[in-house]
């Protein structure tokens, strides 16, 4: 089954915007949970969680195709992959304080990209929000939490 599918940036500040991609649920998408992916590392884009693990589409490890995920993540929930911090992936900073960061800073930055995200999809506010990730993704998951 498809799914619309969106990606841009989340301006966190006026030189600073976090990656996303959002891929809506299969399922049903008008009352289906939001989930926030991150990857981990600092410095792991989400989009490896996007396109190798729990995306819609993986690339198989045979070869270099393209392939339908049996197991995605958005037959159940909506996702967003969000880059972070800025200068991860395709998240930009323009000055160089944009590109120092704390899990702190960071949590303070993802928070501002999911206010804007709520400003492009209003809709979704009444969905259930789940905040998940791996690997140093554990750190960025409960300071976004709290």
């Amino acid at each position: 089954m498809q799914s619309l599918s969106y990606s841009g940036f989340l301006d966190v500040s006026v030189s600073k915007a976090l990656h996303y991609i959002f891929v809506e649920s299969t399922g049903n998408p008008t009352t289906d949970p939001v989930v926030v992916w991150f990857n981990g590392g600092p410095g792991c884009s989400s989009l490896l969680g996007f396109m190798q693990e729990n995306g819609p589409f993986v690339i198989d490890d045979n070869s270099t195709d393209i392939i339908k995920n049996p197991h995605p993540w958005n037959g159940a929930a909506s996702m967003l992959y969000i880059e972070s911090p800025a200068g991860v992936g395709f998240s930009v900073g323009n000055t160089t304080s944009d590109l120092r960061h704390s899990d702190t800073s960071q949590s303070k930055d993802t928070f501002k990209a999911l206010e804007a995200f709520y400003l492009k999809f209003p809709e979704k506010l009444s969905n259930e929000l789940f905040i998940s990730g791996e690997s140093y993704g554990g750190i960025y998951v409960p300071y976004l939490s709290w």
